[in-house]
């Protein structure tokens, strides 16, 4: 699930954002710089993103990352997948909260 969070992290930032650089992604992510690398490539090899490059006013290269019609799509599959998962995750945590309240009360904590 971790690469598809980051997936799906990037396809939502980069469509809201397709000029961040990789290490502006790297940082709002919380993850390295590398995997940022990595994933960006896995999604271009996919044809979830299309990388174009263009030159700024100070002769810097620069890289626009837009999201190619499937890869709208598969942040849209991927949005419902990671809804599924978030609540599923959240009614663990709420069963063993509420166990754990049980288990404090039990002891008169």
């Amino acid at each position: 699930m971790l690469d598809e969070t980051t997936h799906y992290g990037l396809l939502k930032t980069l469509e809201e954002n397709p000029g961040l650089s990789q290490r502006d992604l790297a940082k709002r992510l919380g993850v390295s710089l590398g995997k940022i690398n990595f994933c960006l490539n896995a999604l271009v090899a996919k044809g979830s993103l299309k990388i174009n490059n263009f030159r700024n006013s100070q002769n810097k290269l620069a890289y626009a990352y837009l999201l190619t019609p499937q890869g709208v799509e598969s942040r849209a599959r991927m949005t419902v997948e990671f809804l599924q998962y978030k609540v599923q995750e959240y009614e663990r945590l709420k069963k063993e909260i509420e166990q754990l309240q049980l288990d404090a009360e039990q002891q008169n904590l």
